[in-house]
């Protein structure tokens, strides 16, 4: 009888030591990821508000993405001697094909100068706007305007920008 208690003791031991795993269970998964070409943009064409006339009252130029001019107050916009090559700033945004990016336009103002003499430039609007999307080959043209603020009796002369402005593409 001692060893059948024995026996059962050391059976009873066992089993209470032992791991059961009744309700366990496992699986596996691979691991994977996709690089894809990073955004860019470059510039294909500067900014021109053209040629404009000054009057004794300040007046605006509005440069619209489209790159048509509109006037108002002492301004005007000559129609003899051609229109100076208006255009606006012009970009070509690269990346990843059918991919959206947000446009960052600049918040400030960006001086254009002809010696002492300076104007500013502001209230940037761009076509696509506020997103553009990438075509299938992975670019896409972006067009930017703005707006000109000439001064009173503005002296004449080629105005343009020490620095140029910045407009930033990021990936949605």
């Amino acid at each position: 009888m001692r060893k059948v208690s024995l026996l059962f003791a050391a059976t009873f031991l066992l089993l209470g030591f032992s791991k059961i795993t009744y309700g366990q269970a496992s699986a596996t998964a691979n691991v994977s990821a996709t690089i894809i070409a990073p955004i860019a943009i470059t510039k294909t064409n500067d900014m021109n508000f053209g040629r404009a006339a000054a009057t004794a009252a300040a007046g605006n130029v509005v440069l619209t993405p489209a790159g048509t001019r509109s006037f108002t107050g002492g301004v005007t916009l000559p129609s003899f001697g051609g229109t100076g090559d208006v255009s606006p700033a012009i970009f070509t945004v690269s990346g990843a094909p059918t991919y959206t990016y947000s446009i960052t336009l600049p918040t400030t103002a960006t001086t254009i100068a002809n010696g002492a003499n300076t104007m500013t430039v502001d209230t940037w609007t761009s076509d696509p706007t506020p997103t553009g999307t990438l075509a299938s080959d992975g670019t896409q043209t972006l067009n930017v305007g703005a707006t000109l603020h000439v001064g009173a009796n503005q002296a004449p002369g080629l105005y343009t920008s020490a620095t140029p402005f910045t407009v930033t593409v990021n990936y949605n």
